[in-house]
């Protein structure tokens, strides 16, 4: 067996002042792997040595003279014997390191007045910050910070994520629903959800009780847009839009909103460098569409095929805002698009109610009759809407854009729409 206890604090002292007087550090065993680094500096680090799976390893055991050479004979029995039991030391000091780092943290959290690691608010941040926010859009990950803020931290914030029960979430889930936002509060069941998802990935809880809730709240009221979705109907509604005697910008908006299915938003944002009269195209940039963030940075632009009708109103328009970045600036600035209340005020000055006709009505009223009356196959029609494919697999292979397709298909409604607005009572 190897000698060990072969130093002594005589022995020591005296190599300090030897590698003081030198400037040159020196190594001392005290056998068994235990080694003490002696610095010219008049420090010393007291280092084991081992071996594990035929490689060497180094494992700290503190500083000279904190760390005494008996101290640190102790140390190494210790950690000897701990190998001996199959413990794997570095691990075990990581694991400690972690933990203090840990506890400093949540000390300094504590003393900000913030809530700690482990409670429902500082896994909830952290989930938004590494999950939520980089999936989906600025403004979908805001307005998810802000219902937690505002309808969940109040109440949950401070609780350890591992000890909250269902009927505690349910509680605070209750307050949103008193309020009649049915919507909202299972939207905020979800985002929690996600949290508690998230908690039990990174081992800080261990179930979701979120998942326990699917029946505990009252369900969400299915809800359509309004829309006029028959040829009477619409024939009516190409006529009022066309005897409209307001702001013909916003004239111009209510006939294209029937002519190039673009979701509101998309429609009132509208720039002219979107628009390519020469090949009768208007191209929407992928970061305006509705889509995850990462389909935003990453996806394909939106080519919408503009028929004929949809060039000349915006050739007759471009006269009256090319002077502006937008197709339809605001009324009261050129540097910001029109209000997205501009569209829907127009129609409610034509007489139509939220319950008859929004601005978001114009896709389903072509949805509806593209199909039913053009027979345009759906994927054509899906397409041009901007829809996903529902199969996730699907978004991965199917990356057709039936562009020939759609832009036969957006022609014939707009021809539809001529020949329907003309056609005469009865007839």
């Amino acid at each position: 067996m190897p000698a060990t206890d072969l130093l002594t604090d005589k022995a020591i002292q005296a190599t300090f002042k030897a590698v003081t007087a030198a400037g040159k550090a020196r190594k001392l065993s005290d056998g068994a792997g235990l080694v003490l680094d002696v610095r010219p500096t008049g420090s010393g680090w007291w280092r084991l040595r081992f071996w594990r799976d035929g490689k060497e390893g180094m494992l700290s055991l503190g500083t000279y003279p904190d760390v005494t050479l008996k101290a640190a004979r102790r140390k190494r029995d210790e950690a000897r014997a701990a190998w001996a039991n199959g413990e794997d030391l570095s691990e075990r000091r990581k694991a400690e390191k972690a933990e203090r780092a840990r506890k400093r943290q949540a000390e300094d959290l504590e003393a900000a007045g913030l809530p700690g690691p482990g409670t429902f608010e500082f896994v909830a941040r952290e989930w938004l910050e590494i999950k939520h926010r980089p999936a989906v859009s600025e403004g979908h990950a805001k307005t998810t910070q802000t219902r937690l803020e505002k309808m969940v931290f109040p109440w949950l914030g401070r609780r350890p994520i591992g000890e909250i029960e269902p009927p505690e979430l349910l509680a605070c889930l209750r307050k949103i629903e008193a309020r009649g936002a049915l919507e909202t509060t299972h939207r905020v069941k979800d985002a929690c959800s996600q949290v508690f998802r998230f908690g039990v990935s990174i081992g800080v809880c261990a179930r979701n009780p979120a998942a326990d809730l699917r029946e505990a709240l009252k369900p969400v009221p299915v809800r359509h847009f309004a829309a006029v979705v028959d040829p009477d109907g619409t024939k009516k509604l190409l006529r009022d839009i066309a005897g409209y005697r307001g702001n013909p910008v916003t004239c111009a908006a209510l006939q294209l909103s029937a002519l190039l299915l673009l979701r509101p938003g998309e429609l009132r944002r509208m720039e002219w460098g979107w628009v390519d009269f020469g090949t009768s195209t208007l191209t929407v940039p992928s970061e305006m569409m509705k889509r995850r963030r990462y389909e935003k940075e990453h996806g394909p632009d939106h080519i919408v095929p503009l028929a004929p009708q949809a060039v000349a109103i915006l050739k007759e328009l471009h006269p009256l805002t090319e002077h502006s970045r937008y197709v339809f600036p605001s009324l009261l600035t050129r540097e910001k698009p029109m209000s997205d209340n501009t569209v829907r005020s127009a129609l409610r000055r034509l007489g139509y109610g939220n319950d008859e006709m929004t601005a978001h009505g114009f896709r389903a009223m072509a949805r509806t009759l593209i199909a039913e009356e053009l027979e345009v196959a759906p994927e054509v029609i899906e397409a041009q809407l901007a829809h996903q494919v529902s199969d996730p697999l699907g978004r991965a292979y199917n990356r057709t854009q039936y562009l020939a397709q759609r832009r036969e298909m957006m022609t014939k409604w707009a021809d539809y729409l001529d020949q329907l607005q003309c056609t005469t009572e009865g007839s």
